[in-house]
């Protein structure tokens, strides 16, 4: 049963990616940073850990060798970045569309991991912590190399955008208010159930093709 444990390994996995990229879409457009700007900040960064931990968790616990959730991520990373130069080729600035920063937050995975001798319990609490933890800041900093977003935004609306998700001024000033902060901790909590999600999906993968 080796080959269909490996297959379907290896099908979860290009499932999962290519699923990762629709759901990057719908969860914000990766023109999230221009459409909703920084009101939906703290959904897609919720999104994106959460889906990002399960899969990457699944994959490493899989293997069992730290590392291959950053390979995970790089795979989501290419998937998407195909995507922007669909966009790109559709007459759409470069600027449009920026794609979420997985690759650092999937190497914190991959470090704790290593760093607690493969556990897998550490990996899906303290793991999932980090990941939930990290993706809102990273993306706030990519999301400050994009030129102007809600100028792109008002520039170049996406043409499925409905009347009422039309982009507004962001409202900034009290914690509460702060996207990273809001997307930090929401992520921060939902990433661990998910991991362990990620890990059960592992169990029921080795038991079905047992």
């Amino acid at each position: 049963m080796v080959w269909l444990r490996r297959t379907t390994h290896y099908l979860f996995i290009v499932v999962v990616a290519v699923n990762s990229t629709l759901l990057t879409i719908n969860a914000g457009d990766y023109i999230f940073y221009t459409d909703w700007a920084w009101t939906s900040f703290v959904v897609f960064s919720i999104a994106q850990s959460t889906m990002l931990v399960v899969g990457a968790i699944y994959y490493m616990l899989f293997t069992g060798v730290p590392g291959t959730a950053t390979y995970y991520a790089t795979i989501m990373t290419i998937y998407t970045w195909v995507a922007k130069g669909a966009w790109f080729a559709l007459g759409y600035p470069m600027d449009f569309i920026t794609v979420p920063v997985w690759i650092p937050s999937a190497m914190l995975l991959d470090l704790t991991y290593w760093a607690t001798r493969r556990n897998k319990h550490a990996a899906i609490i303290i793991g999932g912590t980090l990941v939930g933890l990290s993706l809102s800041i990273f993306n706030m900093i990519n999301l400050l190399l994009v030129r102007d977003p809600l100028e792109m935004a008002f520039k170049y609306p996406r043409p499925t955008l409905p009347p009422y998700m039309t982009p507004i001024e962001p409202q900034v000033g009290k914690f509460y208010n702060s996207p990273v902060a809001l997307g930090s901790g929401a992520g921060a909590v939902l990433s661990v159930p998910i991991a362990a999600l990620g890990a059960k999906l592992n169990t029921w993968t080795y038991r079905w093709m047992a």
